[in-house]
């Protein structure tokens, strides 16, 4: 998986954002605060909408392909 381009913004309500048919990335600046996993989960959950835009069973599983369950859990 690859974004074409990526960015970071200040964001009041999300940690990252998409837009699959561009292939853009957004993160929050706010993830510079939080623990290296909360960034590498987002950015996963964000490279895996390139591929699934819904939050259906299909994005679980590439989410349980790219990233071990609970890697994130209680720290972001």
């Amino acid at each position: 998986m690859q974004a074409s381009s990526w960015g970071i913004k200040k964001m009041r309500t999300k940690w990252g954002s998409c837009s699959a048919t561009a292939g853009r990335i957004w993160f929050n600046l706010e993830l510079a605060k939080r623990p290296v996993q909360c960034l590498e989960y987002v950015l996963v959950h964000e490279l895996v909408h390139l591929l699934e835009r819904h939050h259906n069973e299909r994005f679980i599983a590439l989410m349980d392909q790219s990233m071990p369950s609970g890697v994130c859990a209680g720290t972001c």
